[in-house]
């Protein structure tokens, strides 16, 4: 019971703890797979992203590399004097240009010197040599195309926002240089259409050239930066020149993104966009913490339903527990109750016998006392220890502590055999009906035990009846014991593998009424009036029963009779002994047999030494297994016997019948005991027994057998 309590409670512990874990589990492997999702999701925006700048720069560049591509045809041919005495017209022309595209700032065209020839801005124009910008010196040596140039500030007197360059060389026909037609972009354009384009927050665009010198950035910089063609994203790039999708912390700001990039055409200038990392995370956040606002409140709710409930087991298993103890309480009270009508029964009865004995033995020591009353009183002392003993038989059988001497009988023909000292025992008033088997029923059980509980029940029946009625024995085979039958003895597993025998007794009589059918079998329980009954009857068979494996039951009705059911385990017929001629034989006389002697009461030592003496034996007498093995340690041959108590301080006679063993002496063992609980579970061990109260007689026997089945001693003469 306690055990399936902690089971309940571990249970709920641990759905307590899944209620916890699961969903967590859930939860982690739900995030993994949406944060997944996300960072996939995330891709696709940028790549789309990535899309529009791309094509929105390509037209920019696109356009703008027509209209110096115009311009050019323009002035293709023209000295530079003609161009001068143009600039009115032209300059209006670039300043239409400039106005009709807002990318751009200004336009220009220089001579090969690096002076502006015509511009969008000024007319005419300022006389400044502009040979050291990069739009221009990029063309003094050859023809490249279109170049672009890196993030420039206006130079004085000219203003405004910076801007970067894209240009064109002038040539003659033979492809010699007069000189550059430029254009400046402003990156603020690019800045205002990628902020249009990204409105997500944490969203990222860049523009720069292919050596790593960045155009544009949104958001926006203070200060021009170039990307390093050795660091991760000029590795990425060389790796994947065309486009790739990074994950980095960018160089300008530190700040991790992830960034896909693309090249525009033919021009040398990539475009980028991305997101924050953290904007991706934070846009995860967000789809989880919607998944929380559901799961928490049912993960609590249910954490907070278990909990509950494992408390509320707590206070049933502690209620139990409490009237568990209770109970315990009440049955050590009910066994003490019990302790001490066994105290004041076992009390009563050995006065009665010890008063016997004691008045006996003082009519014996009377002076000239006849042989007629002398025999008489030896009689009466007999059968007052045939009496003890048979007290003390009962005792045991009911505390299942006897060493009962089990055989194979047949319970029908023992049965049988019991019919006519029945009939004595019950008396004429009363009917006997006895229904045997065809098949034999056979058990293996202590036979004199199994005598004396039926003769228990059928005494229980008699007087139940009030001496007149009629009582029933029915013995017959069982497969298991019925169900509907009330086990007064509790229930436990039988070892009937080949099935049971049932041994009923029924009678006619007044019945047991259901408040007292949990009590019939304590010892010393009884109805009867003082002095017509022990009360340890039923208590015998319920001991005789459990000790051999067996059951005992009871079917009763006031004012219907009562059944009692006997049931032993089965054994197959080819277990039944031979019959034996049954052994009548006198003490058997020593003829100088040597016997070891361990006994550690002397008034018992000196009575079996001083018999066994007279009838021949030669004795040797110790009082504890220790100096008994020291005896036999030292010469062993000299023994033809060891006869020993089982039960002593120290060593016990099975200890001391084991070390013998082990040591490699070959002596004969007789133990004796009354009652050793050794003995009652595992049995004799193999070793010859005989049962307190012995008679010199009966010790004689066993002493005389054990010893003529000893090996003849190594070197004997014949």
């Amino acid at each position: 019971m306690q055990g399936a309590q902690r089971n309940s409670l571990r249970l709920l512990q641990w759905m307590m703890a899944a209620s916890l874990a699961l969903p967590i589990a859930l939860f982690v492997f739900t995030s993994t797979i949406s944060y997944t999702s996300t960072k996939d999701i995330a891709d696709r925006e940028i790549e789309r992203t990535l899309d529009v700048a791309h094509e929105h720069a390509l037209k920019v560049f696109e356009t703008i590399d027509r209209s110096l591509a115009e311009l050019n045809e323009v002035v293709r041919g023209l000295p530079d004097e003609i161009i001068r005495s143009r600039e009115p017209a032209l300059h209006r022309r670039l300043k239409r240009l400039t106005d009709a595209l807002p990318q751009l700032k200004s336009a220009w065209i220089f001579d090969a010197n690096g002076k502006s020839l015509v511009n969008s801005l000024a007319s005419p124009p300022q006389d400044l040599s502009f040979a050291d910008r990069d739009y221009f010196y990029a063309h003094v040596d050859q023809n490249i195309g279109t170049f672009v140039g890196a993030a420039l500030t206006p130079r004085p007197p000219y203003q405004g926002a910076r801007f970067f360059g894209m240009s064109r060389r002038r040539e003659t026909d033979d492809g010699s240089f007069i000189g550059v037609i430029q254009a400046s972009v402003l990156p603020e354009y690019f800045e205002s259409f990628y902020a249009r384009i990204g409105s997500d927050p944490g969203s990222f665009f860049a523009m720069g050239r292919t050596d790593g010198v960045v155009l544009t950035h949104f958001p926006r910089l203070d200060r021009d930066f170039r990307l390093d063609p050795t660091g991760p994203v000029g590795q990425q790039i060389a790796a994947h020149p065309e486009h790739g999708l990074i994950t980095i912390a960018w160089p300008s700001d530190g700040i991790e993104r992830r960034v896909g990039y693309r090249r525009v055409a033919e021009y040398p200038i990539y475009v980028s966009a991305g997101l924050e990392t953290s904007a991706i995370r934070a846009r995860w956040l967000a789809t989880m913490g919607q998944h929380l606002v559901f799961g928490i409140p049912a993960t609590a709710l249910l954490f907070l339903l278990l909990a509950l409930a494992f408390r509320r087991t707590q206070h049933l298993h502690a209620e139990a527990t409490a009237r568990r103890e209770a109970e315990e309480a009440l049955k050590h009270s009910q066994r003490l109750e019990a302790l001490g009508q066994l105290t004041g029964g076992v009390a009563h009865d050995f006065n009665n016998l010890l008063t016997v004995i004691r008045a006996s033995v003082d009519l014996l020591n009377r002076p000239q006392l006849s042989e007629e009353r002398r025999q008489r009183y030896i009689n009466a002392i007999a059968d007052a220890v045939a009496r003890a003993a048979k007290l003390t038989s009962q005792l045991l059988a009911f505390a299942r502590r006897q060493t009962l001497k089990p055989e194979v009988f047949d319970v029908g023909e023992r049965m049988q055999s019991l019919h006519d000292m029945l009939a004595t025992l019950l008396g004429p008033a009363i009917e006997i009906g006895i229904r045997l088997p065809a098949q034999p029923c056979l058990v293996k059980a202590d036979a004199g035990q199994f005598e004396t509980a039926l003769i228990n029940m059928a005494t229980n029946a008699r007087d139940a009846m009030q001496g007149k009625g009629r009582i029933t024995f029915a013995v017959q085979a069982a497969a298991t014991i019925p169900d509907t039958l009330v086990h007064v003895s509790g229930s436990h597993d039988l070892a009937g593998g080949d099935g049971l025998v049932s041994v009923a007794v029924s009678d006619t009589g007044i019945g047991i009424p259901a408040a007292r059918l949990g009590r019939i079998f304590e010892p010393f329980f009884t109805t009867k009036q003082v002095g017509q009954g022990t009360g340890l009857g039923l208590s015998q068979v319920f001991g005789f029963a459990r000790q051999s494996g067996g059951e005992v039951t009871v079917e009763s009705e006031v004012g219907q009779g009562s059944t009692f059911s006997l049931y032993l385990p089965r054994v197959p017929t080819d277990l039944l002994p031979q019959r034996q001629a049954p052994n009548t034989a006198p003490a058997v006389a020593g003829s100088g047999m040597s016997v070891l002697l361990v006994e550690d009461n002397i008034e018992l030592a000196n009575f079996a030494a001083d018999g066994l003496t007279e009838l021949g034996y030669s004795i040797t007498l110790v009082d504890n297994a220790t100096d008994a093995l020291a005896e036999l340690t030292m010469d062993a041959e000299r023994f033809d016997v060891v006869f020993s108590d089982v039960v002593m301080p120290g060593m016990t006679g099975l200890d001391l019948a084991q070390a013998i063993r082990d040591r490699g002496i070959r002596v004969p063992i007789v133990l004796t005991t009354g009652y050793s609980q050794a003995l009652s579970q595992d049995g004799a061990a193999g070793f010859d027994l005989v049962q307190k109260p012995y008679s010199i007689e009966e010790l004689s026997r066993v002493l005389h057998r054990a010893a003529r089945l000893r090996p003849v001693r190594d070197g004997a003469a014949e």
